[in-house]
């Protein structure tokens, strides 16, 4: 690789791969890392002017939109959540009853806080790293031709929000992850945007999805264009049948995916990490 190759030339999944290819990283292919045991680790990163604003959204939001966004990836992998490590970098004249309420907005994501560290920061910036079992972590490499493609709500609120400058509370998934893991196989959350997403699954199991968008639950507010923001945090799964699920599309021979609005072809982005 050259030395003048910039992060945002490779973006997030270019960066893995090219840290897997020297042997630098492993078996980095789904929401969480699954361990012997049926141990399941997952961590993201919130940094301030990157991932959030503090003018858009309380210090008890943001706790609860930090834990949120990891029980999400426990979801994907059909988890049950023992606790949350956070690390919290603030900056020192930060109030004390600030970080209170962002700890009350963590707790009451119904997980607990079972450990973590702090440092002086002058932008804040929260780490958290969520721990679970499961019993079996589909991935999101197994979606075969014949299977259907499900969500388990509707999607685009979040785009909605952003542009109105405001943020909304991610939802917690975790029984409906649990409940598509034991059959699923592919399952994957909506963070990235509804395209990006099914692509990923695409890549890692060989095969093409097609998506009808106007099957698409979408949020009250929103419009199809909002699919492509991400941050819904709702779950997509191939699975063998619905089982009470939202079908929104199949997977086929091939390779990509299609995505269609009333049989024509139609285009939505998605956020690529280090990437304006």
């Amino acid at each position: 690789m050259s030395s003048g190759l910039r992060l945002a030339e490779l973006g997030e999944l270019g960066l893995l791969a090219e840290l897997e290819r020297r042997g630098l990283a492993v078996r980095i292919e789904n929401d969480a890392a699954e361990l012997p045991g049926g141990r399941v680790v997952t961590q993201d990163a919130l940094v301030e002017g990157v991932h959030f604003r503090l003018d858009w959204l309380s210090w008890r939001d943001l706790g609860f939109r930090a834990a949120a966004v990891n029980l999400s990836d426990l979801a994907a992998s059909g988890a049950e959540p023992d606790g949350l490590v956070v690390s919290l970098a603030a900056r020192s004249d930060t109030a004390v009853a600030d970080v209170v309420e962002l700890y009350e907005g963590f707790a009451e994501a119904g997980v607990p806080v079972i450990g973590g560290d702090t440092s002086a920061s002058e932008r804040l910036v929260l780490s958290v790293t969520a721990l679970g079992r499961s019993r079996r972590v589909p991935g999101r490499g197994g979606a075969q031709p014949g299977d259907v493609l499900v969500v388990t709500g509707a999607l685009g609120a979040a785009g909605a929000a952003f542009r109105e400058e405001r943020y909304i509370r991610p939802p917690l998934r975790l029984e409906e992850g649990r409940r598509l893991a034991r059959k699923a196989h592919a399952l994957i959350d909506v963070s990235d945007g509804l395209a990006r997403d099914a692509g990923h699954i695409a890549a890692r199991s060989g095969c093409r999805l097609v998506i009808d968008l106007e099957r698409v639950p979408i949020a009250e507010g929103a419009a199809v264009e909002d699919l492509a923001f991400g941050e819904d945090y709702e779950l997509l799964a191939a699975v063998p049948e619905p089982d009470g699920f939202v079908e929104i599309g199949r997977c086929e021979d091939g390779e990509g995916i299609a995505l269609l609005l009333h049989g024509e072809p139609y285009e939505l982005p998605g956020y690529i990490h280090f990437r304006a």
